[in-house]
């Protein structure tokens, strides 16, 4: 990866092709840990309408232990954003290069933490849920809140409901029928946006393609499948922060 388009996905300075570049990227990772995920700790840990939508199940079942898993998931979720937004504002109030680059780290360092100790994170509990599944809601709601942020709520790469959601809206302006008589009363044309619905397209078959990666990777290959994307996360975030070092240390000087 060339160094100065790695520097252009995590600047603090944004476009929307960056945007949309480093969304595919973070939609394959998501993918691929939520699915998976799903095989190491039998939950998706990507999306809390299901683990809210279980947690009313369980409760009408009596399955109350289930219930404080799923609270405990959602806890984490809530906390990886928190945790995003606490060092995005520290890195801007700063004028750091790794505004953004600081929770891509974070992220990369605990995604490997999962693909080093994921075994024996699973047996050990943590709050109502085990530390793996609460491991990996944090690092989805840490990951969902970074493209939030930088994106301005434009992109997601954690869940695919508003992203199809999204598509199939586009795609229906684009089919609407505008009539002549429309025209002349002086309303404006409905017409789709092509290249959103391009962006949408391609960061939902990343998803895809990353679930289809995770899971076969962590059939035959278990935790450690999840290296790979970490060290790629830790490259793309450690451009940005070596400035951040090289400034500091010049500044000192």
């Amino acid at each position: 990866m060339p160094v100065n388009y790695a520097k252009r996905l995590t600047a603090p300075s944004r476009s929307s092709d960056a945007n949309a570049h480093l969304g595919y990227m973070l939609a394959f990772v998501a993918g691929a840990i939520n699915a998976g995920g799903f095989l190491a700790v039998h939950r998706y840990t990507s999306h809390m309408t299901g683990v809210v939508s279980a947690m009313a199940d369980d409760l009408v079942l009596g399955a109350h232990a289930l219930v404080l898993t799923g609270l405990g998931a959602l806890l984490s979720f809530m906390s990886g954003a928190a945790c995003t937004a606490i060092m995005v504002n520290y890195g801007r109030r700063r004028a750091l290069h790794g505004e953004y680059a600081l929770p891509l780290m974070l992220e990369s360092v605990l995604l490997l933490c999962f693909g080093l100790l994921g075994a024996r994170l699973a047996d050990i509990d943590g709050l109502f849920a085990s530390v793996t599944v609460m491991l990996l809601c944090f690092i989805m709601g840490l990951q969902n809140a970074l493209i939030t942020k930088l994106s301005r709520a434009e992109i997601r790469t954690t869940h695919i409901t508003g992203i199809v959601t999204d598509i199939g809206i586009e795609l229906g302006k684009m089919a609407y029928l505008n009539r002549p008589a429309q025209r002349q009363a002086g309303l404006a044309p409905v017409t789709g946006d092509r290249k959103r619905l391009k962006v949408l397209s391609m960061l939902a078959t990343c998803f895809f393609l990353g679930g289809v990666a995770g899971a076969f990777g962590f059939s035959h290959l278990g935790y450690v499948a999840t290296v790979p994307l970490a060290l790629a996360l830790m490259t793309l975030a450690m451009l940005p922060l070596l400035d951040d070092v090289k400034n500091i240390a010049t500044r000192k000087q």
